[in-house]
């Protein structure tokens, strides 16, 4: 193989495909980039196995070849490179050459015909989005979803279509977030179950671009398109929890506050809040006052108002403080609504005047 292209294209597409890439010490040449010279075009793969990435670029190919690389090393070596407008790669034996006019470099090549094959998914259910919005959609639920849990149903972003909706849902049992971004094109499948670490790489190689993303889902695979990105991902095969029969229909407390008013409480009870993150918020309509408390019996106490508009009866739960304030980037309103359902009963957070974007807080056992 030998080649030259521009360096700019080149990182870009090596530092998406890096972030798929993985080490294994079973299988070393997961660790690596396959780098494919055909024709006019440079394809750069990646795969863990559990994902899978094909990134096309246009470069001067003098000859046809296959080669994998180490990925960091590769990765790292490309971006020192930061003044060179153009490189050229050219692989003999088991040894890939970096040329450039001021700089001459070899890495060691990794067992190229160990490299797993990247599945092209081609029918299945078929419709697209913008990239802007999976990323948003995904970003919105995505810390939501259980780490490691032992129900893979848990540890995944839920993807559901409804009406002309794509809904993102993703539950840990504590807490549950639900996204819904409009789709132009009605997907055809009922859900479909993405890892939750698959859906956060996900997220890392497509935030930024700016085409709309074709979606190809397939039993136990899903495909991304956008521009010379294939992104391919193993699905879950599960149910997700029927989660609208815990969703309260109604309140007995309300409060209204400006996100920026409680995120700067909240900051200030974080100091005082014990080993279990937790802080009581207190909601007393009739006495106009929503308080926000932490205890901690080696530190000491805090109890801040917050200005807010209140309804309905008194209450106050004890709620974990890093489940509570997760939820608040997710929607783009300066104004919350905190519905309290009663004791022992879901919370549920949602941006004023923004109806996409609803998140629901178990209260914790005092």
């Amino acid at each position: 193989m030998k080649i030259e292209a521009i360096r700019e294209k080149l990182v870009e597409a090596v530092s998406r495909a890096e972030k798929v890439a993985q080490r294994n010490p079973t299988l070393p040449v997961l660790s690596g980039l396959s780098l494919e010279a055909l024709g006019a075009m440079l394809t750069i793969r990646a795969t863990n196995l559990d994902l899978g990435i094909s990134i096309h670029i246009p470069v001067k190919v003098e000859k046809e070849g296959h080669v994998v690389v180490p990925a960091q090393v590769f990765s790292a070596l490309l971006n020192s490179l930061s003044k060179e407008k153009s490189i050229s790669l050219s692989a003999e034996g088991q040894v890939l050459s970096v040329n450039t006019p001021s700089t001459h470099s070899s890495v060691k090549t990794l067992a190229g015909e160990e490299f797993p094959i990247i599945p092209e998914i081609g029918g299945g259910s078929n419709f697209s989005i913008p990239a802007k919005d999976l990323v948003t959609g995904l970003k919105a639920v995505l810390y939501a979803a259980a780490v490691g849990s032992i129900k893979p149903e848990l540890s995944s972003v839920c993807l559901i279509h409804e009406a002309e909706a794509l809904v993102f849902v993703a539950t840990d049992s504590f807490r549950l977030a639900e996204k819904r971004v409009k789709v132009k094109k009605i997907p055809n499948f009922t859900q479909i179950l993405i890892p939750q670490k698959n859906a956060s790489e996900i997220v890392r190689i497509f935030d930024g671009v700016d085409d709309d993303i074709a979606i190809t889902i397939e039993e136990n695979q899903i495909a991304f398109r956008a521009g010379s990105i294939y992104l391919t991902s193993r699905t879950i095969d599960g149910q997700f929890p029927d989660y609208k029969q815990i969703i309260p229909t109604e309140s007995v407390s309300r409060a209204v506050v400006l996100k920026q008013d409680l995120l700067s409480s909240l900051k200030t009870s974080l100091i005082f809040s014990d080993s279990f993150n937790q802080l009581k918020l207190s909601v007393s309509p009739e006495h106009k006052k929503f308080e926000v408390e932490s205890k901690n019996q080696d530190i000491g106490e805090n109890k801040d108002t917050v200005p807010a508009a209140l309804e309905g009866k008194d209450i106050s739960v004890s709620v974990n403080h890093r489940y509570l304030t997760d939820g608040f980037s997710s929607t783009p309103a300066d104004s919350l609504s905190l519905a309290f359902a009663g004791e022992g009963r879901p919370i549920v957070v949602e941006g004023v005047g923004d109806k996409s974007f609803r998140y629901l807080l178990m209260p914790m056992n005092r």
